[in-house]
């Protein structure tokens, strides 16, 4: 990993987590009535979210909502050894998630309901920083990079985010998969004009 992304990395990491937990809830509301009006986001029938931990964007929130929406959610299990994603449906947050590694939610291992990532409509892509161009910058492991060559061409990647996690200028590494909408409290960027 190169020093620009470790360096950029903890500097937006330091500067999301000055955030208060009344600015972390309410931003995470303006974020989900941005995504729920997307046309990308109604179209789609099965959803996959990252779930959050910390001061991240409260998707977990919007699992419950698009439920109700008559969506298909699905979130990722993480295996650490193969550094990939298992995807499970998740059709009732309470009994099917539970904390994990790190203590990031996930889909409990005995109530796994596999969905292959060709089933996927839209993926709500977690992150550290982003730019208006689409580039991501993660939290090192690799995961979602792996993962995002199983879906279908075409498929949405949508990232919600604060509006300080949106930086001039990520530095990026030639696997790197733009995203192609990054949703904050303050405005929708959509990475795919120019």
């Amino acid at each position: 990993m190169t020093p620009d992304k470790q360096a950029l990395r903890s500097e937006v990491l330091a500067l999301r987590e000055s955030l208060s937990w009344e600015e972390i809830s309410a931003g995470s509301k303006k974020i989900a009535e941005r995504l729920f009006s997307l046309p990308e986001y109604r179209q789609a029938s099965a959803v996959m979210y990252f779930l959050n931990f910390g001061k991240e964007v409260d998707t977990l929130t919007m699992v419950p909502a698009s439920l109700a929406h008559g969506k298909r959610v699905v979130a990722p299990k993480t295996v650490h050894c193969e550094r990939r994603l298992l995807l499970s449906e998740i059709r009732d947050p309470a009994l099917d998630l539970a904390p994990g590694r790190w203590g990031i939610p996930e889909p409990r291992l005995e109530r796994l309901q596999l969905v292959d990532a060709a089933e996927i409509d839209l993926v709500i892509v977690p992150g550290v920083a982003f730019d208006e161009r689409g580039h991501r910058l993660g939290y090192g492991g690799g995961y979602y990079d792996r993962f995002f060559a199983g879906l279908r061409p075409g498929v949405p990647l949508v990232a919600l985010a604060f509006e300080l996690q949106v930086v001039p200028h990520v530095p990026v590494d030639s696997w790197d998969r733009r995203i192609d909408l990054v949703l904050t409290e303050e405005r929708n960027i959509d990475c795919r004009r120019g």
